[in-house]
């Protein structure tokens, strides 16, 4: 809750090809309308890679010797996902909203110092069968958050609209994961609440059959759940950090559909997601 009194939320918009950006900015126009302050983040890795693809620019993935797999983010990569984030999705997001009657900006990572990162360091990867290490790798985690930025476009009215990079403290811009952002500016601005839109209708029981997906959800205190696998598990450990930073309500929702976003938004449908932990009375 903010300092007037009005819900704070952040929304996170999925950057697979499943999630619609009019959808999404129909469900944010929705809640602006019902009186609440939103900031909507965005990623998009399905943009970068039909961008990197027409570009030739190869994207890669790096499978460390435990056989955990991460993107690569070399400099190419990093050209690829810096246009796309700015240049293909956020335009878009942008255009969106303004069709639905709402004031929006759109800022990166960079805009204002907003999201300081650590960059990662070298990391041993397994590429033909050989062990080596990379040192190129420009990708890092949300270290601090300065906010100052986004309470002035809200207080003037406006959705801000926010993407990846951020800056590392060696001065390096490096890539972050937009799930994580959207738990960091949350926990950042006091926000009410999280949600993360995806191109699925919540969290799964069996994530090969959307018809079981479950009402709430609160992982194992191992973290690990046989069920859970991919961007979903991303998805819930960002969520477990803006739980554990004071947001009281996140929820994973369909990002495909007008109804289920715009009913995330106001609380009620998709997947609540409870601390790992519950927490004592």
């Amino acid at each position: 809750m903010t300092t007037d009194g009005t819900s704070l939320i952040v929304v996170k918009s999925g950057g697979t090809a499943g999630v619609d950006p009019a959808v999404v900015c129909a469900a944010v126009a929705r809640a602006v309308a019902g009186g609440c302050r939103v900031v909507l983040v965005h990623g998009g890795s399905a943009e970068a890679a039909a961008l990197a693809a027409r570009l030739d620019i190869p994207l890669r993935r790096m499978v460390a010797p435990d056989g955990s797999t991460s993107r690569h983010t070399d400099d190419g990569a990093m050209e690829a996902l810096t246009l796309a984030w700015s240049g293909r999705v956020k335009p878009a997001l942008v255009t969106a909203l303004i069709r639905e009657g709402v004031p929006c900006a759109g800022i990166t990572g960079l805009d204002g110092g907003l999201l300081q990162a650590r960059r990662n360091g070298a990391q041993r990867a397994v590429v033909g069968g050989r062990t080596v290490v990379v040192r190129d790798d420009r990708s890092g985690r949300i270290a601090s958050v300065r906010p100052g930025i986004l309470r002035v476009l809200l207080d003037e009215g406006l959705v801000p609209v926010v993407s990846p990079p951020a800056l590392a403290s060696d001065g390096t811009v490096v890539n972050v994961d937009a799930d994580r952002i959207a738990a960091a500016v949350a926990v950042a601005l006091g926000a009410t609440r999280l949600v993360l839109l995806t191109a699925a209708p919540g969290v799964l029981a069996d994530r090969h059959d959307a018809g079981t997906v479950l009402a709430t959800y609160r992982p194992p205190p191992d973290g690990r759940d046989p069920a859970i696998a991919g961007g979903m598990a991303v998805k819930l450990a960002a969520a477990q950090a803006a739980l554990a930073g004071g947001v009281g309500d996140v929820v994973v929702a369909d990002g495909r559909d007008r109804d289920s976003a715009a009913r995330a938004l106001a609380g009620t449908g998709g997947t609540r997601i409870l601390p790992t932990t519950a927490r004592k009375p």
